[in-house]
């Protein structure tokens, strides 16, 4: 990927979600579903930085699986895979 997140924003891969229940039932594609709020932080940029000039790092890195809210962040497309680009505020927690 040539795109380099600027300050607090990272950009995210949203993790595909399961479609089978735990019965075991398959849910087909036709059945209307939500995008999922979990990705895989594919790019992270340095941190914020304070009006002093500090740079405060972030608390994600690359890999990590995050959760995040329904509307969060802006869709883009690059290469012809859709990414999210969010600030770091925007996460909820990370899983695992």
């Amino acid at each position: 990927m040539n795109i380099r997140p600027l300050q607090d924003r990272v950009i995210v891969e949203r993790v595909e979600e399961e479609t089978k229940t735990a019965g075991g039932i398959i849910i087909p594609d036709t059945v209307s579903k939500e995008k999922p709020q979990e990705g895989k932080i594919i790019a992270a940029g340095k941190g914020k930085t304070t009006p002093e000039g500090k740079v405060l790092a972030l608390d994600v890195k690359e890999g990590d699986v995050v959760l995040f809210g329904k509307y969060a962040g802006s869709e883009i497309k690059v290469d012809g895979v859709e990414y999210l680009i969010m600030r770091e505020d925007d996460i909820l927690g990370v899983v695992g």
